[in-house]
């Protein structure tokens, strides 16, 4: 488990950002499909009969603990850092590749089609100080005792699965100053893999005995769920990459609404409201387990000190760190099934894109998720707000994309489009000029053909 730690916070360092894929880049006028990831109305702002996607991807992820100066100024591990002090851990890694899109505009109708894969890892709510015990098999920062309190649902969490969306977009009135527009997408799910260990209402106490920790006197309602690839691992990309798509087995809708003040040679303003990913998937293996247990562990006694930390050290998988709970004698299972049902992250989108200049826009973004990342059957996501003042022109982009982010805090990056390809990064002002906690990468090619 020590090596599995020490390799999520490594990668979680070195990829570090929020939720908030391609920020800045998706509200430019010149790239409607990447656009329509954003809200499936912007598809009826096509400003060319096709548009073809050959290859986007984003990375990110983020901590509300490690900072760049705190790598640079510090001698201690990564797992060190990210465990110090009494606040909960919060860790998220999110990939989103897009795969071949196409897009066609019809008089007042546009359609597409788009693949997309998706890999996410998170921690959530981890109480430090059993962090620290597990990660090291002792605790370093308390001599004797430490009570540990934690009412939130502990999870550490990974994901992955392909989607295949069809998307419509009409206009539903438009004179020569306005233009209003509705759109839908339809997404087919192909669950890949799930992993997911939840410890909720966790009251306990970790007493060290001849340098070892042992966990006692402790309470807490378990889930312990597994499925596909990263039933073995959930920490190397590779867990992820084998088994990105998987078997249809899900759907979900986006809806969008959109408008638009135009000009002779655009938009004066363009804005937009959007309830995206309103559904779910089924995870179905042969080597499927979803477990509700209770731990429980008596207080500490000469004959038994409690549950030995130091037995995790090695392990890489839920099912391994599952086997050690059940032959501890301190798990109760509950209730068990097969099938594991999870619900997609449900947001809320409202922008704003407005020409303050000729060429100059600002763009005002928000994303707010609908239901808590505490629950077990949740797929995660992170609030967002964030302005990106852009400088645009037929075929050149140069923007710098400002964010507020639930876990990380603020970031500025910067980012350019030159025709069809488009590379940037939400939070490399930040990194390379202040103690920022996160970092990121995003990049694309589509072509337009009238």
């Amino acid at each position: 488990m020590r090596n599995t730690l020490l390799l999520l916070f490594s990668l979680c360092l070195y990829t570090m950002t929020a939720q908030d894929h391609f920020s800045g880049i998706k509200n430019s006028s010149g790239l409607s499909l990447l656009s329509s990831s954003m809200n499936p109305a912007e598809l009826s702002n096509l400003n060319s009969k096709y548009e073809i996607n050959f290859f986007s991807a984003s990375i990110n992820a983020a901590n509300n603990k490690v900072g760049f100066n705190d790598l640079i100024n510090n001698s201690g591990t990564i797992a060190d850092l990210i465990f110090q002090g009494n606040e909960p851990v919060n860790l998220r890694i999110d990939a989103e590749i897009y795969g071949p899109g196409f897009a066609i505009k019809k008089d007042k109708w546009a359609f597409a089609v788009i693949s997309k894969a998706y890999a996410k890892l998170n921690f959530i709510d981890i109480d430090p100080k059993l962090g620290e015990a597990v990660n090291n098999g002792t605790l370093g920062s308390i001599v004797n005792t430490s009570l540990l309190s934690n009412k939130n649902n502990q999870r550490v969490n990974g994901t992955s699965w392909g989607e295949i969306g069809f998307s419509g977009a009409r206009n539903l009135f438009e004179n020569e100053q306005n233009k209003i527009s509705v759109g839908t997408s339809l997404k087919l799910l192909f669950p890949g893999s799930y992993t997911n260990f939840g410890a909720d209402q966790f009251q306990g106490k970790i007493n060290v005995v001849l340098g070892e920790a042992y966990l006692n006197d402790t309470n807490a309602n378990l889930k312990i769920t597994y499925s596909g690839n990263l039933n073995n691992g959930f920490t190397d990309f590779s867990d992820y990459s084998k088994s990105l798509f998987g078997k249809l087995n899900g759907f979900a809708v986006d809806l969008g609404l959109n408008y638009q003040l135009k000009e002779t040679d655009g938009y004066k303003l363009n804005a937009g409201v959007s309830v995206k990913n309103i559904g779910g998937m089924t995870f179905k293996d042969t080597n499927n387990a979803s477990t509700n247990y209770t731990l429980n562990i008596p207080p500490s006694s000469p004959t038994n000190a409690g549950l030995n930390l130091n037995n995790f050290q090695n392990v890489n998988s839920l099912e391994e760190a599952e086997t050690i709970l059940l032959n501890s004698g301190y798990l109760t299972k509950k209730q068990s099934d097969k099938d594991i049902k999870v619900k997609l992250p449900t947001i809320f989108v409202a922008y704003v894109d407005v020409k303050v200049l000729p060429k100059f826009f600002v763009s005002l973004y928000t994303q707010q998720k609908m239901n808590s990342d505490s629950e077990n059957d949740q797929i995660t996501t992170q609030n967002v707000v964030s302005i990106t003042p852009r400088f645009s022109l037929k075929n050149y982009d140069v923007y710098s994309s400002w964010s507020t982010n639930e876990i990380s805090g603020v970031t500025g990056g910067f980012g350019f489009r030159v025709y069809g390809f488009y590379l940037g990064s939400s939070s490399i002002i930040t990194a390379l000029t202040s103690d920022s906690k996160q970092a990121d990468l995003y990049l694309g090619y589509r072509l337009k053909l009238k």
